[in-house]
């Protein structure tokens, strides 16, 4: 039996599919999610549960075009958690099934959703469920941090990080060849690399000292360049990140 969760923004789909689920007998329980960010609360709270507490979901169901985080985004998300519970996407654009295959997903479900296609992804869903083994949980590398790559974990070294973006409860992490979205608040990433030589220099931005190629005052306000790209420093942080500089250029 599995226990499911349906994620959609429009409210009249979401409630249709969480009857079709809760209707098939394979299904146990059957619960729906507004968007991306209610979902993830809901499977965090899975996870802390554990794969047999009373809060444990199987497979998320998931729409693509949702506002803020959209399900492929929550896809690449969920790869990085060490029991991730199986997703099926169920969409009206054809467009990405690539992108959600790539994603390891179990289907992928066009709109309007019709009772026997849904049975078909349930059934894929309960036979990889009763086969699929239990990922261990490995102690975190100092070095590197794990990312999710069109469906595959890589592993991204963290001298290679030039600056790190805050997205709400998430954190975009920037390199010079493109930028990644973690699961990870700004701020403990922060505690975690300061002692790396990451500061943060805005509400919204923690940069490596390394990567600061100029450093610019005009009429009271403080920017740096990091790469091609021009990042404000706010007035509270100016002062630390000017003193951290002129310390690193004469040690």
């Amino acid at each position: 039996m599995l226990r499911a969760l349906a994620v959609d923004d429009e409210r009249p789909s979401l409630e249709e599919l969480v009857y079709l689920l809760n209707a098939d007998p394979r299904i146990s329980s059957a619960e729906g999610a507004g968007d991306a960010t209610e979902a993830l609360r809901r499977i965090n709270r899975a996870l802390e549960s554990g794969p047999d507490g009373p809060e444990a979901i199987d497979v998320v169901f998931l729409d693509i075009n949702m506002p803020g985080l959209d399900g492929l985004d929550l896809a690449r998300l969920l790869t990085g958690f060490a029991q991730p519970p199986l997703v099926v996407f169920v969409t009206a654009h054809e467009d990405f099934a690539v992108q959600a295959f790539d994603l390891k997903a179990v289907d992928y479900v066009l709109k309007p959703v019709r009772k026997e296609r849904l049975a078909e992804a349930v059934r894929r869903a309960a036979e990889l469920r009763g086969t699929t083994p239990r990922i261990p949980v490995h102690e975190p590398d100092p070095d590197h941090i794990p990312v999710e790559l069109g469906g595959v974990t890589r592993f991204v070294a963290v001298d290679d990080i030039t600056h790190v973006e805050a997205q709400g409860d998430y954190a975009r992490l920037h390199t010079g060849k493109g930028s990644h979205l973690v699961r990870i608040p700004l701020s403990t990433l922060e505690d975690r690399w300061r002692s790396r030589g990451f500061v943060r220099i805005h509400r919204r931005h923690l940069v490596a000292l390394r990567h600061i190629g100029e450093l610019h005052l005009d009429a009271g306000t403080v920017s740096v360049l990091v790469g091609s790209e021009e990042l404000q420093v706010s007035r509270r942080h100016a002062r630390e990140l000017r003193d951290l500089l002129m310390r690193r250029t004469t040690s």
